[in-house]
């Protein structure tokens, strides 16, 4: 029988226990022997709890112990995340993660910390919650050179945005109904502002190139500045709109960014709606995959934690490899990458858009005289910038996704 300990008991601790208690004897099937939770560390006490007798309240417990080979950290944070992270691999002990936040920080010098102590830091929980992501890309698509990395990372932000194209409502009152649905937090910055997703992709992005991409040079915007107008414009050409984490490589470099994103109905992530997420990943080979399903929630997230403790279990001192080194991946200047906007403007301003923006074709929405919308030709951030710059009427823009 396989002993591991649970740090945290929170949300996606206790999820990680009801995983383990409801599907034992098909995980006991599938993974040779049983798995039992030795250890639980909290700074609380939990009476009642059917657990209360597993809860310990100091770590040196639980590395100390021979027989626990697996660690399961779901305390998120910083610290002392960290540092018990670091302490379990050293001891040879396996660390199974959900925590986005170390894993963007330290994901290289935790994995190789594991591979010097013949262990593994597995993190699949950390993007997309429940989704298979880390795996695919760590085994099913080893033979790919993967050029691109594309997704909906954020339940949160989709389905304010979901709900704003087909309730017509504000933002404000959205973010407020995604509060009280506890789809949002009660200070929702991390999630509405882009840096959730943003973190998450810099970890693929990671994956992807082999190198660390630093999350703090991803360029990054947020939702909050959406409206209903700008869905009633994108309804009219035929699209929508999604908050979208994107790494690519390009022939002079690599881009990454977070930003709400204006995407034709027919490509397949304009269709994910709600809560959900989903990722598209690019092979040079075998094209487009995607991956779609809950990217958040208890037991969601729980489940892609026990599916890496079974992974350990089943291959006892055994380093599973995975490509990311600590060298920084230098990423694009952010303001030289081209794209074409989606621009709204004041109707004063017809003249000087055609003198800034070449001849547009206008759009105008029924029952707003006073304005009126265009598409650019292709041009880099930084000259869109100047050009907006100029515009006396300018309302808002948003990059199209081609």
């Amino acid at each position: 029988m396989a002993k591991i300990a649970v740090l945290g008991y929170g949300t996606v601790g206790s999820g990680v226990v009801e995983v383990i208690e409801h599907n034992g004897g098909l995980i006991a099937k599938r993974t040779g022997e049983a798995l039992e939770v030795k250890y639980i560390l909290d700074i609380r006490d939990f009476p009642g709890d059917p657990y209360e007798d597993r809860i310990v309240h100091d770590i040196g417990v639980i590395l100390e112990d021979p027989q626990v080979t697996v660690i399961c950290e779901t305390m998120g944070g910083e610290e002392p995340a960290f540092s018990f992270s670091k302490k379990a691999l050293q001891a040879g002990k396996s660390v199974c993660t959900s925590n986005k936040e170390l894993v963007a920080n330290h994901g290289a010098e935790l994995i190789a910390l594991a591979e010097e102590n013949r262990c593994n830091y597995l993190f699949e929980a950390s993007v997309g919650g429940g989704i298979p992501i880390i795996r695919p890309l760590n085994t099913s698509l080893t033979a790919e050179h993967v050029t691109e990395i594309t997704g909906i990372l954020n339940g949160t932000t989709n389905y304010i945005l979901t709900k704003m194209k087909t309730q017509q409502a504000p933002f404000e009152k959205l973010l407020k109904r995604a509060q009280e649905k506890g789809y949002a937090e009660r200070n929702p910055e991390a999630d509405i502002e882009g840096y959730d997703a943003c973190r998450k992709i810099a970890i693929l992005g990671s994956l992807m190139t082999g190198r660390t991409v630093d999350y703090r040079k991803i360029y990054t915007e947020g939702i909050s500045r959406i409206t209903p107008e700008d869905f009633a414009y994108a309804d009219a050409m035929g699209c929508t709109i999604k908050l979208l984490a994107t790494v690519k490589e390009e022939e002079d470099g690599f881009l990454a960014a977070v930003a709400p994103s204006l995407l034709d109905n027919e490509n397949p992530l304009s269709g994910v709606n709600n809560v959900f997420n989903a990722i598209s990943v690019r092979g040079n080979m075998q094209g487009e995959t995607m991956y779609y399903g809950k990217g958040a929630g208890k037991l969601a997230t729980a489940s892609a934690v026990v599916a890496d403790v079974i992974d350990c279990v089943k291959h006892p001192g055994k380093h599973v490899i995975c490509l990311w080194d600590s060298e920084e991946l230098v990423l694009k200047d952010f303001s030289a990458v081209q794209s074409r906007f989606f621009v709204r403007t004041a109707i004063a301003d017809e003249e000087t858009v055609s003198e800034l923006f070449g001849d547009v074709k206008k759009l105008h929405l029924p029952g707003r005289p006073e304005e009126f919308g265009f598409v650019t030709a292709e041009m880099s951030q930084a000259e869109f910038a100047q050009k907006a710059s100029q515009l006396p009427g300018f309302l808002s823009r948003i990059r199209i996704k081609d």
